[in-house]
């Protein structure tokens, strides 16, 4: 496995409450680096990025705030996450909120298309983000990544993405909040859909094997997109957008030990971490467990908690 590049992208505005800024912070403090240091890897921490000065742009929906902050973030992510992939590393976002995505997986695009690779989407969350700029009612764009990855309409005030990602290529799992306009555009793209019910139909493991399958035949990159309400708020509550009914503790590790066996895991996002409605720290310190799980840690190298 190549050499993990952190990114911070201390991203607030693409949601309306505050918090995710101390993001990558917290995954820092939480001892990501040394996490993935510890498993034999080399680790590089670029920083965080910071917003460079913003042109005024208008949006025909008036709910959408903080455009213009979004589309400097997207550039500069975009970017980055190309500058790391160029260099040979693995890019982990520390978000920030999942608007982070529009930059992160267009950066992962543009180099696979250097590459002549298809990239691959594995977005591990509760929501489809499938709205764009002018279906969104709360206005809050980061609900709209997936669209845009996916080259639907509306995004015109963004960079055009670069080869958007078929639908077939893109894995939503661990779905449980789906507006009905973005339902229904679902239905129309033919995106894999692998909702809780799928999950606990089917089990954590045949639709992921299946999707890597596809990864792996078409020689592809797979970038992962995880939010920290693809799990259950019991065991992560440090996040502004829960649902009950996510996955748990240990189906968690297992889909990120799949990925690790699997080494197709190109670029890695984290998202949606908002320490002020952590409790004392265990959402970030169970994301840099998941995060050493897909970085090769085992079951049976767990340690024994007092908690």
């Amino acid at each position: 496995m190549p050499n993990t590049v952190l990114i911070g992208a201390p991203i607030d505005e693409g949601q309306r409450r505050p918090g995710c800024v101390m993001g990558p912070t917290a995954y820092r403090v939480a001892g990501l680096a040394q996490a993935i240091g510890d498993l034999g890897h080399g680790v590089e921490d670029w920083g965080d990025m910071v917003l460079p000065a913003v042109q005024a742009v208008s949006c025909p929906n008036p709910a959408v705030h903080h455009l213009a902050e979004l589309l400097a973030w997207t550039e500069i992510l975009a970017d980055k996450v190309d500058d790391a992939l160029s260099q040979g590393g693995l890019p982990i976002v520390l978000g920030g909120d999942h608007a982070l995505a529009l930059g992160s997986v267009s950066g992962a695009a543009r180099f696979a298309a250097r590459q002549d690779r298809p990239l691959f989407l594995l977005w591990l969350d509760a929501h489809s983000d499938f709205h764009t700029p002018l279906t969104t009612q709360s206005g809050n764009l980061h609900g709209t990544p997936v669209a845009y990855i996916a080259g639907r309409a509306g995004f015109e005030a963004f960079p055009p993405f670069p080869k958007p990602i078929p639908a077939e290529r893109i894995c939503l799992y661990g779905i449980r909040s789906v507006d009905p306009a973005e339902h229904a555009a679902l239905l129309k793209h033919d995106i894999a859909i692998n909702d809780m019910r799928v999950l606990d139909e089917r089990g954590i493991v045949a639709p992921l094997r299946e999707f890597l399958d596809m990864v792996r035949a078409a020689g592809g990159m797979l970038h992962v997109s995880l939010d920290v309400d693809f799990l259950d708020p019991s065991i992560a509550p440090a996040v502004g957008t829960t649902v009950p009914g996510g996955t748990t503790f240990r189906e968690a590790h297992l889909v990120m030990e799949l990925l690790h066996e699997s080494a197709l895991v190109t670029s890695l996002d984290l998202v949606e971490l908002n320490p002020f409605l952590d409790e004392r720290g265990r959402t970030a310190k169970l994301m840099v467990e998941l995060v050493g799980s897909l970085m090769g840690r085992k079951v049976f190298d767990r340690p024994t908690r007092s908690f």
